[in-house]
């Protein structure tokens, strides 16, 4: 279907007038994205209700997720609609440019890679054609905004994302469910987010829900002037759905918490039973013929029990339900982390939804009768994983290793009961956003040496292979050029940090956590400046470290890493004796769209997770695509990522799977530290005042080499991979300088990234898992 821009644009300045008597050129950057927003949505509501007709009585695929990280969608849905350069022609011939709106707030519902990967799926599925609709929740507040202070430590913000409006989703009052808990009765709101299909008609749906009260004042005690008491039910039915992830730390946070699991978990699959009775007819025997549905990992594994529970009281015996809901659901696991794989005290989830208690207490007891040594309940805890493993068709990892290791390791013995159950998919990413959108100037380059229709046919990519010579990487050079000058005016404007295009951009941006290693980069960086003050390094490529990541307000030891490194740019960056040799840029408030400035500028990619941790990642086949090699372990995606490249095409460090496991036991980091002057003086730097100490980084550095009651010294090998990180960091700094060298490495990453589309991924889960 063609969109009449000029249609559209006339809708934008009617509604601006309608709503604020404003035109195109008086308005804010934030009313015309919800006008121009709005104007979109009425020109594609015909194809959306189209859409949703011709999937009506066909099998159909629904995405579970706590998490979508949609970013900011203007952009986006204008370019997969193919109107994008219409559309900022058309404004500019008004004077307006479309570039405002990059002040946009992103629509950040996902915490990271969880949230990032199922957007990217929904896109995919839409524009291959698959019939695949998510669900989720419709946060208030969703990931924080944040900012640093005078020390460097993170600030944490409310991001009231909505604050200006949501053109981008319809309210659907008609299909507004009821969610029961122990001590109240929500009222779960649907709101619909069109998914546009790129070069396609296509359209799908995410479904978020919102909680409200059933009644949103209590009169009397409001004219009894107790006006807390009058708000309380409202209060407290909103706070479900207020806060994406709130602190559960208390006994009253946890409850939260699974609140919204089950409000996720109830809503939808209600949502679903009614889509189909009203095709399918009253006998939900039939369910999993016409319904798959896939969890993303197990925030929404209470939709096991809770299914059955439906069922159930739909007038259907346990066993019969039980059956129904293996065939199902299908369950991708996103980590191998223990504290990741929820556990749920059995009275503290009573407390909250005791009817799911009993039925999961059911499923123990069928588990255990089938095969006395497996379980799904263990020292009074359910175990959500376990129970996910159980009850469905299909258990899935997000990459070769990362599956190879919960076969191996973390469901050995499920693996053993149930062999064919266990298969592996390994993750991708839209090449429309994380190419198309955010580096238009490479994606002309590659449709000259390519084919115009790539972007949806990613391993077309490989035909570049033969072609590139010197000519081809002379242009890609002037690409990389041109995104890093681009980069470089967004970080003065937003950093106040001038940067030369010129240097070598080093990149690590990803969520903060301690098995992600920004510290051992941090330390690096410290060892890499001494050196160049001391006279040791010589050889060494003017490089600026960029790093962008969120800790969780609560995650103190990520805080203080957090910290440390903003006193490690501010020496660095303040120290004339370097100035034209490193920088060090800790982006504020990294997310979605910062990450599309950021990705096309990129040189090398951190990839730096020890062997085993890192279940795929998604980031590092961004940088892939976008023409940066990898600097990484042999862990999670990485591994397929220098099958497909070739290992001379990036630079591979550190220990492997199979070596950290042989030395887990015996591992002794005070040895590496007493050893190597260069690793003891860069850690030392955590405590000697070369930047500003306090007590969270000395209790860094006492973690690093003696450990913390909770876990062994240097749990995440920090101090093992240091020498091998440091000396593939200054193999790729030197190698940059052969610009035709380097450049070649670059672009055979390009070449090979075909693997990595989510539209691949999506194809496997379709006729894999789904068979849809």
């Amino acid at each position: 279907m063609s969109y009449n821009v000029n249609t559209i644009i006339a809708n934008t300045e009617a509604l601006l007038k309608l709503r604020h008597d404003e035109t195109l050129i008086s308005t804010t950057p934030q009313r015309l994205h919800d006008c121009l927003g709005t104007a979109v949505m009425m020109a594609i509501n015909e194809n959306w209700t189209a859409s949703k007709k011709r999937r009506e009585s066909n099998r159909k695929a629904y995405y579970f997720s706590a998490e979508y990280l949609m970013g900011r969608l203007v952009y986006s849905n204008l370019f997969n609609l193919g109107i994008l350069d219409q559309v900022k022609a058309a404004l500019a011939q008004k004077g307006v440019n479309l570039a405002e709106l990059e002040d946009i707030e992103d629509a950040a519902l996902g915490n990271g890679g969880l949230g990032r990967l199922a957007a990217c799926f929904l896109d995919s599925a839409v524009t291959c054609g698959i019939p695949l609709s998510g669900y989720g929740l419709r946060y208030r507040f969703g990931l924080f905004k944040q900012s640093f202070d005078e020390r460097g430590s993170q600030k944490e913000e409310a991001d009231d994302w909505t604050r200006y409006g949501d053109p981008w989703s319809y309210r659907r009052d008609k299909h507004a469910v009821k969610v029961k808990f122990a001590d109240q009765t929500v009222i779960a709101v649907p709101y619909d987010m069109p998914i546009i299909g790129y070069n396609t008609d296509n359209i799908g749906t995410l479904r978020l829900w919102q909680c409200e009260p059933e009644r949103e004042l209590d009169f009397d005690a409001f004219n009894a002037q107790d006006y807390a008491r009058a708000l309380a039910e409202k209060n407290k039915a909103e706070d479900i759905t207020r806060v994406l992830y709130p602190n559960d730390s208390t006994y009253e946070g946890k409850q939260l918490r699974i609140k919204q699991q089950y409000v996720l978990c109830s809503a939808s699959l209600q949502d679903i039973l009614r889509v189909y009775r009203s095709t399918h007819g009253s006998d939900l025997s039939g369910l999993s013929r016409f319904v798959a549905v896939q969890l993303n990992d197990t925030h929404p594994a209470m939709s096991i029990p809770e299914l059955i529970r439906l069922l159930m009281a739909d007038g259907m015996e346990f066993e019969q339900a039980f059956q129904v809901a293996k065939n199902t659901f299908s369950y991708t696991n996103h980590t191998v982390m223990s504290e990741a794989l929820e556990k749920w005290n059995l009275d503290l989830l009573a407390s909250v939804v005791p009817e799911i208690v009993e039925i999961i207490k059911k499923i123990d007891a069928r588990c255990r009768a089938d095969h006395p040594e497996l379980f799904i309940i263990k020292d009074h805890q359910a175990h959500m994983a376990n129970l996910s493993v159980y009850v469905s068709t299909a258990v899935n990892g997000v990459a070769e290793i990362h599956s190879e290791i919960l076969k191996r390791d973390l469901f050995k013995d499920w693996y053993a009961v149930y062999p064919k159950r266990f298969q592996n998919k390994t993750n991708g990413i839209t090449p429309r956003r994380w190419l198309g959108l955010c580096n238009p100037e490479l994606t002309k380059l590659l449709e000259q040496y390519v084919s115009p229709g790539f972007l949806t046919r990613l391993d077309w990519l490989q035909v570049l292979k033969p072609l590139v010579d010197s000519e081809i990487v002379e242009q890609f050079n002037q690409v990389k050029r041109a995104k890093k000058e681009q980069l470089c005016q967004v970080i003065a404007k937003r950093e106040g940090v001038e940067l030369n295009p010129d240097f070598v951009f080093d990149v690590q941006v990803k969520r903060l956590h301690e098995y992600k290693r920004q510290l051992m980069n941090a330390l690096s960086i410290m060892d890499i400046y001494l050196s160049l003050k001391d006279g040791s390094l010589t050889d060494f490529t003017p490089t600026v470290f960029v790093f962008g990541a969120k800790s969780a307000p609560g995650y103190q030891r990520a805080k203080a890493i957090i910290r440390y490194i903003n006193q490690v740019a501010k020496r660095i960056n303040n120290d004339p004796d370097v100035a034209d040799r490193m920088k060090v840029v800790f982006v504020q408030n990294y997310n979605c769209s910062y990450a599309e400035h950021i990705i096309p500028a990129a040189d090398i990619s951190e990839q730096i997770s020890p062997a085993g941790t890192e279940a795929s990642g998604t980031g590092n086949m961004k940088f892939m695509l976008n023409g940066a090699v990898t600097l990484g372990t042999l862990d999670g995606a990485n591994v397929e990522i220098v099958e497909q490249a070739g290992k001379e095409n990036n630079y591979i460090f550190g220990a492997t799977v199979e070596e950290l496991e042989s030395i887990r036991d015996t591992y002794d980091p005070m040895a590496i530290y007493n050893a190597d002057a260069h690793i003891r003086r860069a850690v030392d730097t955590l405590v000697d005042g070369t930047v500003p100490t306090d007590d969270e980084l000395k209790e860094l550095h006492h973690a690093l080499l003696h450990g913390a009651s909770w876990h062994k010294a240097d749990h995440y090998y920090t101090l093992k991979d240091f020498a091998s990180y440091q000396a593939a960091r200054l193999q790729a700094n030197r190698d940059y300088r052969d610009r035709q060298a380097f450049g070649r490495k670059c672009l055979m990453n390009v070449a090979s990234a075909g693997k990595f589309s989510s539209d691949r991924t999506i194809r496997q889960y379709a006729e894999e898992i789904w068979h849809v």
